[in-house]
């Protein structure tokens, strides 16, 4: 019975720790209208690109059906145990308007540089602040991430 009593203060005190805000944080800022620097500094950091390689996307109006087949293997393998595609929460978020709220470019370069983007994006930090799991590098290459970045475009209702 102690063990347990124990083990349910603990698990008390830990919850408790990861859900404060803590004073110690720095605001992030949500101005995405404008470059602003990241918390190591740098002024180039664009929060509506996101950090790394990719800086334009070119994306047609119309779906790249192969492209999103290719993608639906990728998130069957590596992202559907995290991910739903609705709008609920499993371990990460839902997929559900995903396209809708970040940019081609945002999508990718988090899918294929992941701790950067943790470590220096706004949005990124905001949602592990919700999630309070952080997204694994799951070695997605740029052409995957795109085919990934398809297959949520058509969960997303292009046609």
């Amino acid at each position: 019975m102690k063990k347990i009593i124990v083990f349910m203060s603990i698990s008390v005190v830990t919850i408790l720790y990861a859900c404060s805000g803590g004073n110690n944080k720095s605001e992030a800022t949500t101005d995405t209208s404008s470059t602003v620097a990241a918390d190591n500094g740098n002024p180039s950091y664009d929060p509506n690109r996101g950090e790394g390689k990719f800086t334009k996307v070119d994306v047609s109006s119309t779906l790249d059906a192969a492209k999103a087949e290719a993608g639906s293997k990728i998130y069957n393998v590596k992202c559907g145990a995290c991910h739903k595609l609705t709008d609920e929460k499993l371990v990460g978020p839902g997929w559900k308007g995903v396209t809708h709220r970040h940019t081609a470019e945002w999508i990718m370069n988090f899918a294929t540089n992941t701790d950067d983007m943790i470590n220096k994006d706004p949005k990124a930090q905001a949602m592990l602040e919700i999630c309070l799991v952080r997204m694994p590098n799951q070695n997605i290459s740029d052409d995957d991430a795109r085919n990934v970045y398809e297959f949520m475009r058509k969960n997303d209702g292009v046609k």
